[in-house]
């Protein structure tokens, strides 16, 4: 059965993103949990929030073991970008875009690794 999960409009570049949400993908929920502990990255606490979230939604809404759990599917995609303006020498304007990313976690109960 699978599990899911998603934060939106996390204020980091989704390039960025998908360094952390790489380092987790396929493993096991609790030992992903463990990986982006530890990770030096800004997006490792959100991805780290998510994948306890939906290991409490297992958990919860369909009574599945969160120890059985293994992230099948995660991914970063692109959200709203903020345009800010930034003046510059000679009366000119530089654009600043600030990005924001849209995260998404999968797990499925299984017992063993394939």
């Amino acid at each position: 059965m699978e599990v899911r999960a998603s934060v939106t409009n996390v204020r980091v570049s989704p390039r960025k993103a998908r360094l952390v949400v790489d380092a987790v993908r396929g493993k096991r929920v609790s030992e992903a949990i463990a990986i982006s502990r530890f990770l030096p990255q800004k997006t490792a606490a959100d991805v780290e929030k998510l994948l306890k979230s939906v290991a409490a939604n297992a958990e919860n809404n369909y009574d599945l073991d969160p120890e059985d759990l293994w992230v099948k599917a995660i991914y970063a995609d692109d959200g709203p970008t903020y345009k800010r303006f930034k003046a510059r020498a000679r009366g000119r304007v530089g654009r600043i875009q600030k990005r924001t990313c849209h995260i998404t976690v999968i797990a499925e109960d299984r017992e063993e690794e394939r």
